[in-house]
């Protein structure tokens, strides 16, 4: 079993989940298309879904990259990381967004470390 393709088509699935969350605060909170502000919690949650896209175009290659080189299993663990630390960004961002830093944390390190990994394995071979 692909554990890195699972952990890929999971962050792709979160992000669409986070779209359909957009959709729903649209209509709870009037903001009609093609605005993309109004009121507060429809901005939280498109902001959500627009950084989730912003961290989605660094962590897919690493994570695809990083697997081309490191054991499967240890590359889809960092991978989920990510998932969870996005998870808690939108629990906290929606909650209040001055203490979303932990969920960053979690998406950001993640990446990093996947893309650090993918330019040793790289050079490695």
């Amino acid at each position: 079993m692909n554990y890195v393709h699972i952990v890929a088509a999971l962050a792709i699935l979160q992000y669409f989940y986070f779209g359909i969350m957009v959709g729903r605060a649209r209509g709870k909170y009037g903001v009609v298309a093609p605005a993309t502000s109004g009121h507060e919690m429809f901005d939280r949650a498109f902001r959500i879904q627009m950084n989730t896209l912003e961290q989605l175009v660094g962590f897919l290659p690493a994570l695809l990259i990083a697997s081309a080189y490191w054991p499967n299993a240890y590359v889809a663990i960092i991978g989920a990381v990510y998932i969870v630390g996005r998870f808690m960004y939108q629990k906290t961002y929606l909650a209040d967004p001055k203490k979303r830093g932990p969920g960053f944390g979690l998406t950001i390190l993640p990446t990093f470390i996947l893309l650090l990994a993918s330019i040793v394995g790289a050079v490695l071979n």
